[in-house]
């Protein structure tokens, strides 16, 4: 098969690109309010201080928190510095998902945190409780990719619109071509292909707890294998309470990967992943060359015999 439109996105829908296990991995993000234009690494080019931006990433760097710049939907002209930064720090795993806020004069401060702490759900009393709606981050960054601006600018302006929502625009979500693409915290599922009523749908159901499994790309909190067992346990079960599933362990195997996902309830599952490169070569971004994303398939679900208690 021979992969013919011009933009990524169109090329993914051509060949029916899965969704499942594409969302990018992150216990914990941290988000720094940042007007004005982004390019393509947002941290060091944009309005914010680049040592900055160089000083985060090198904090980041091997923990599970993953950096990212946000600014309020709408036109974003060069107004100037603005004089406090909201920083949005959430750790995503279900058992103690939490979203606490800040408003920082300096971003440079942000270097005083324990980014190992973070990782593990520690914030050490960062900012205050986010008590709002969830936090929706629509992807909008057209300097990485013009799928990002085209599709995610008009989404995150509609769902600003309503009134109803809290929403950012986000540099980097990871997976262009599945654009507009949107992360909701505190629970950190990702979501691809939407359109404003879908999305709409989406912040609903988080609103409520809940997880709208069809346009879902994963958990951040797992890894890729994690993700697909997630969903693919939520598919045989239909569950969608957020809080209810979690990956206790995912080892590879020959064949691919053994993935234990646990119900709160006790229950417990066995799932087969199988990894591999997806055919025929595709744009995995605008611009870029044809390339054969890891795709995770699910071969099998099978009940599993509880864990024994400690």
């Amino acid at each position: 098969m021979t992969v013919s439109p011009t933009t990524c996105t169109a090329a993914s829908a051509e060949l029916a690109e899965p969704l499942s296990a594409t969302a990018a991995t992150a216990r914990t993000w941290l988000l720094v309010e940042q007007p004005g234009p982004w390019g393509a690494k947002a941290l060091t080019s944009s309005h914010l201080d680049p040592e900055v931006g160089r000083a985060l990433e090198r904090l980041a760097a091997g923990t599970g928190v993953r950096l990212g710049l946000i600014r309020r939907p709408g036109r974003h002209a060069d107004t100037g510095r603005p004089a406090r930064h909201r920083v949005i720090a959430a750790h995503t795993a279900p058992s103690d998902p939490w979203v606490r806020t800040a408003d920082l004069a300096d971003p440079a401060d942000l270097a005083g945190l324990d980014f190992s702490a973070l990782d593990a759900g520690e914030h050490g009393g960062f900012g205050a409780p986010h008590d709002g709606p969830p936090l929706a981050l629509v992807c909008t960054n057209g300097t990485r990719d013009r799928c990002c601006a085209l599709n995610g600018r008009p989404l995150a302006a509609e769902l600003a619109a309503s009134g109803d929502h809290d929403v950012w625009e986000t540099t980097h979500l990871g997976g262009h071509r599945f654009s507009p693409t949107m992360l909701v915290l505190p629970h950190g599922y990702s979501y691809g292909r939407l359109d404003a009523a879908l999305a709409k749908d989406v912040l609903a159901a988080a609103d409520a707890g809940r997880v709208l499994t069809g346009p879902c790309r994963g958990r951040s909190t797992w890894n890729r294998p994690g993700q697909a067992a997630e969903l693919a346990v939520r598919a045989r079960t239909g569950e969608d309470a957020a809080a209810a599933l979690a990956v206790a362990s995912a080892e590879r195997t020959p064949e691919g990967w053994s993935v234990r996902v646990v119900h709160t309830d006790g229950r417990a599952w066995h799932v087969k992943v199988a990894e591999s490169a997806a055919e025929p070569p595709r744009p995995e971004s605008c611009g870029a060359a044809l390339g054969t994303p890891l795709r995770m398939d699910v071969l099998a679900v099978d009940p599993a015999q509880p864990a024994e208690p400690a």
